[in-house]
């Protein structure tokens, strides 16, 4: 549960307080225990400015902890989520009941608004299997200044995404196998009203969805499903398709991962978890904009019955498959649920994946890579300008696709050299998408980062949320 927010017209008397002091070369009057930090920039010769770049926190006479930085509002939306997580992380890392946060001047609305979505996502506790867990969750966020209210609904169902989100990619996975997996999917679409469909193995198989059962067929028990979630607003015009990847955990199947790359392979389901968090929060915002979100929850095993290299498959599409590689699963199990998603004519589609180390290769942990249709490239951009959640675009030219064609089947699943392999994995999927729909791939390089990533100050950062929620906004 969030923590609750009320507003103040004074100073809280809460232990712990961030105040957001806007760009001036002088301390604003109005600026929180002024005279104590005005001592302390004395103290260190350091100038007003210097907030821009380095928070202060001081214990007052009366023992509360108080940070203070300066938010500047020309600067871009990730560079100022970075900032305001910085100052708020000595204020969480105390794990206080409560917290005051004051704001004032020309970026007193922007500044709250980064300020309590930070205290959000960052004050609420993800799952920890430690006995001596002894970490409180914030209870409270109490807000001074002068700002518009109703915004904050939006901003809460965000967070809630994004919680969402990092809670289940973070889930072990003997806690999260496919079955499991399903039963809280259920459980969410009951509590939220959503239409839910299921495709298990036995339907998948009767349809000749080939590709997705090639790599869910190595399970035992054989749990996977591709899952329909659908969300309707009265008065949408629109709809879009969501469809995410959701490997719970990737062995590499008969191609078997070393250890040091299997590690943390429960995470393979981010993109379905991503998808889930967008799809919570536009629910709960009751955004105007129909949606159908599709997850493809399996695992890729080792087993006697496992898919494995020269298997040729057909997928539901009738395009017949040649395995190179049994670690390529994610794109197989896309691929039908890519299908079954375009044939129900949606407006625009957006697959989310944790698919490929060449694009982790290519742009490290801090972006993310989209691929897709042009006419939706730009406008990916500027939503990742607008969410602070960064993506970078790949060509997908046709010329490209000649690595993939095959002597003995319809295409090559993907090659075993590597090279530019995030870009034939969007050629591959590409091809099962159907009706000439309007589609992106996120191939998601950012879903983990070492030391926190815009404002999320941890690994598992739910990257995809913010961003798809611009998108999604971008249609209204």
């Amino acid at each position: 549960m969030l923590a609750q927010l009320t507003f103040a017209k004074t100073l809280p008397t809460t232990t712990h307080l961030l105040a957001l002091i806007p760009k001036s070369k002088a301390l604003p009057k109005d600026t929180p225990h002024r005279d104590l930090l005005a001592s302390i920039l004395k103290r260190r010769g350091m100038k007003v400015e210097g907030l821009m770049k380095s928070p202060v926190s001081a214990n007052t006479p009366d023992g509360m902890l108080v940070v203070w930085t300066i938010l500047d509002g020309g600067q871009d939306t990730f560079t100022q989520q970075v900032q305001v997580r910085k100052a708020l992380q000595p204020l969480l890392d105390e794990h206080p009941q409560a917290i005051g946060i004051a704001v004032s001047g020309h970026v007193g609305q922007l500044a709250a608004e980064l300020a309590v979505y930070g205290a959000w996502i960052n004050g609420a506790l993800l799952p920890l299997h430690k006995n001596d867990d002894e970490r409180k969750a914030l209870q409270k966020i109490v807000l001074v200044g002068s700002v518009n209210k109703k915004v904050f609904d939006g901003i809460k169902a965000q967070a809630a995404g994004n919680i969402l989100c990092r809670e289940l990619t973070m889930s072990p996975p003997n806690e999260l196998t496919p079955a499991l997996y399903r039963g809280r999917v259920k459980k969410l679409a009951r509590q939220q009203g959503w239409k839910l469909e299921e495709f298990d193995m036995k339907k998948l198989r009767k349809m000749g969805a080939g590709a997705f059962v090639a790599v869910a067929q190595g399970s035992n028990p054989e749990d996977a499903a591709i899952v329909r979630l659908t969300y309707k607003h009265p008065k949408a015009k629109q709809t879009v398709a969501l469809v995410g990847k959701g490997i719970c955990f990737d062995t590499g199947g008969h191609n078997l991962k070393p250890s040091r790359y299997m590690l943390n392979m429960h995470e393979d389901m981010n993109g379905s978890a991503v998808a889930l968090g967008i799809l919570l929060a536009a629910s709960e915002q009751k955004l105007n904009v129909n949606i159908d979100c599709w997850l493809a929850i399996a695992q890729n095993h080792i087993s006697p019955s496992a898919y494995k290299q020269n298997d040729v498959v057909k997928a539901l599409n009738g395009t017949t498959i040649e395995i190179m590689h049994t670690d390529a699963e994610g794109r197989m199990v896309l691929a039908d649920t890519l299908t079954l998603a375009s044939r129900a004519k949606p407006d625009m589609m957006i697959d989310f994946a944790t698919l490929t180390g060449s694009m982790a290769v290519a742009l490290g942990a801090r972006y993310s890579g989209v691929l897709g249709s042009d006419m939706l490239l730009q406008q990916a951009v500027q939503a990742g300008q607008q969410s602070g959640e960064r993506v970078c675009t790949f060509p997908m030219d046709e010329d490209y696709e000649p690595a993939l064609d095959s002597k003995v089947a319809d295409i090559k699943q993907c090659t075993l050299d590597g090279e530019a392999d995030h870009i034939l994995a969007a050629r591959f999927l590409k091809r099962f998408v159907e009706h000439e729909t309007p589609w992106l791939h996120m191939d998601i390089s950012a879903s983990r980062c070492e030391g926190g990533l815009g404002m999320v100050a941890d690994e598992v950062n739910g990257f995809g949320v913010g961003w798809g929620l611009k998108m999604l906004q971008s249609q209204v």
